[in-house]
């Protein structure tokens, strides 16, 4: 995948200016659990925002969305009075992992935006990064995260989103 962050110099007229950046990475979708390979695909896509902005002239600056996708068992994830119980709990843990990440990125100046979803996160995470809404152009993962046994090589869920993803996926170990 060619990122596009290079400014060639021969693309001084405007409209192939705005064409080249609608190329470019505006929006990275980073998954977090709380875990430090997720941290570490922060840290990554932290660096690839800082490397593209590096060489942009328009001063326009690609952002992080940092995801939080809780496991719900489906019957509890359908059923309303199932899903008061889960909410709070997995709420709390949300709010303080999408503000560990909001810390780091401002630290580094780099904009963020935080989602708290619940559900199953491999399907979740695709869903989210392919809805158009978003505008999301690469995903950058840590190889394992929180996740069980099943996934001890390289993770379900970084191993699903790899398969099934459209855009670009960057595993970080």
């Amino acid at each position: 995948w060619n990122t596009e962050c290079d400014y060639t110099k021969s693309k001084s007229n405007k409209a192939k200016e705005k064409l080249h950046y609608s190329r470019m990475i505006r929006k990275i979708l980073v998954p977090l659990d709380g875990s430090r390979n997720s941290y570490r695909g922060l840290d990554e896509a932290i660096s690839l925002v800082k490397q593209c902005t590096r060489w942009i002239r328009s001063g326009k600056m690609a952002s992080i969305i940092g995801i939080y996708v809780k496991d719900v068992p489906g019957v509890y994830a359908l059923h309303p009075i199932g899903w008061i119980g889960f909410h709070s709990i997995f709420e709390k843990e949300g709010k303080r992992i999408i503000a560990q990440a909001r810390t780091k990125c401002a630290k580094k100046g780099v904009t963020f935006h935080g989602k708290i979803l619940g559900g199953d996160p491999p399907y979740d995470i695709v869903r989210f990064a392919h809805n158009n809404r978003n505008g999301i152009n690469m995903i950058v993962i840590g190889a394992r995260g929180r996740g069980t046994l099943k996934g001890i090589f390289l993770g379900s869920v970084s191993n699903y989103v790899i398969h099934k993803s459209k855009i670009p996926v960057l595993v970080v170990k």
